[in-house]
């Protein structure tokens, strides 16, 4: 079985998102506003050296690190198509995967279940100002709760990641170095109508990511 390494390079992070003060910040946000973008990549790799490249056909998702099936609705096709444009500007070339590509990408739709537990006077004596006591007619008041309460609560999270990995220099120890990596956050991002503005974010963040020395 074929181990694929983990990035050690550099990391880039484009972050398009508003602060706020309400309990569910992201409910104040656009989609556009909400998402995050990250890029990673193995610094000691030449991208110019590799010249073609192939692609999945399907998506892979990973729920709670286990991997449960692999897709290929509307919205994953326009996601891979938006990856093979832009490979395709800045110079490789699509091959199919038997014609020995330099470069193979994995799509990864990665979804996780998150625990928390808040403290509810804690929690209120931070954002007390979001219903200030004045609304009941109470001005001046403060809020105060007289016992501990606590709630524990779950969030499911999605994440967009796309892989690229070495497949020309494949080691003899049978491993395969991915050599760069986009991760997109934040809401929409499975929307099919997202994919070409989401997928040219991450590009737009790797200008090293060219067939051009």
């Amino acid at each position: 079985m074929k181990i694929i390494k983990s990035i050690a390079g550099c990391v880039a992070v484009g972050i398009f998102t508003l602060s706020s003060c309400a309990k569910d910040p992201l409910k104040n946000l656009s989609d556009n506003d909400s998402r995050i973008y990250i890029t990673n990549y193995d610094s000691t790799t030449s991208f110019s050296s590799f010249k073609t490249y192939s692609i999945s056909d399907s998506v892979a998702v990973v729920d709670d690190g286990m991997l449960q099936k692999r897709i290929a609705t509307e919205a994953e096709a326009a996601i891979i198509q938006a990856i093979k444009n832009n490979m395709n500007e800045r110079g490789y070339q699509l091959v199919d995967k038997s014609g020995n590509p330099d470069l193979g990408i994995n799509v990864t739709k990665i979804v996780s279940t998150q625990t928390g537990l808040v403290s509810y006077p804690s929690y209120w004596d931070y954002y007390n100002s979001y219903w200030d006591p004045y609304y009941w007619g109470y001005g001046g008041y403060d809020y105060y709760f007289p016992y501990a309460s606590y709630v524990i609560y779950q969030v499911r999270e999605g994440a967009l990641s796309v892989d690229l990995i070495d497949l020309k220099d494949a080691s003899g120890d049978k491993t395969i170095k991915g050599v760069w990596n986009g991760v997109i956050r934040g809401q929409g991002i499975f929307n099919a109508d997202n994919a070409a503005a989401q997928v040219k974010a991450l590009f737009d963040q790797s200008a090293y990511l060219t067939t051009v020395n």
